[in-house]
């Protein structure tokens, strides 16, 4: 068995718990529509607390904000889908805070 790198990107989204985009938590839109693209996976990882650029601290202490923690919706892909699922959120009018990374990433063990 050997162990194959790829080249990519690390692409991720920040948005809050609640956030919603046709109906959908925004989170879940965002998985959806990478799966639609044939992007091989992604990942929705909650925050226990954090603040943006408002300065508004929301954390699971405090009852009233912690139903709006921010989220971070992770995806490792070859550039090229990268550029397309962010055409794609642009597309939609999606307001959200991004990140890329340039990354190597592999797959280990028997598939």
């Amino acid at each position: 068995m050997s162990d194959t790198t790829t080249e990519g990107v690390q692409l991720c989204f920040y948005v809050h718990l609640r956030a919603r985009h046709d109906g959908r938590l925004l989170s879940e839109w965002l998985l959806e529509q990478a799966r639609r693209q044939g992007i091989g996976g992604g990942s929705v990882f909650r925050a226990t607390a954090g603040f943006g650029r408002h300065g508004v601290l929301h954390e699971e202490a405090f009852f009233d904000l912690a139903d709006d923690l921010p989220v971070k919706v992770e995806f490792l892909l070859p550039p090229a889908q990268a550029d397309a699922l962010l055409a794609r959120v642009r597309e939609a009018g999606i307001h959200a805070v991004y990140a890329t990374s340039t990354i190597r990433f592999g797959v280990l063990g028997a598939q």
